[in-house]
């Protein structure tokens, strides 16, 4: 994939032929944030732009900017449940984590 980060956050870089432009997509959050760009300097520009802008506007309405998940995830849980977590992960023959992430997103499908 064609990507650059900046603060936390990646774009998507991908070519329009038809207007002969790079167009750029933040991932891995609701906000919708796309930009533009005639070169690869003027799209790493645009999106420093668009990233600054983004964090400026959210400051400006006293809103938290929206930050891409970084894939960690620390749990304090009983220590039950954890042994029992333990011994299904290993039942299925998968870490803990393979199986908490697969059982975290059977529960958040909507």
């Amino acid at each position: 994939m064609n990507a650059m980060k900046y603060k936390g956050y990646t774009a998507r870089m991908d070519f329009d032929a038809e207007d002969n432009i790079l167009v750029g997509k933040i991932l891995d959050i609701e906000d919708v944030i796309v930009f533009h760009a005639e070169s690869v300097h003027e799209f790493q520009t645009a999106f420093h732009t668009a990233i600054d802008d983004y964090i400026a506007a959210c400051e400006k309405l006293n809103q938290k900017p929206e930050k891409p998940a970084s894939g960690r995830l620390m749990l304090r849980i009983n220590p039950q449940v954890h042994a029992a977590a333990l011994r299904k992960a290993a039942h299925e023959s998968q870490s803990l984590n393979k199986w908490a992430e697969k059982v975290i997103e059977q529960a958040t499908r909507i």
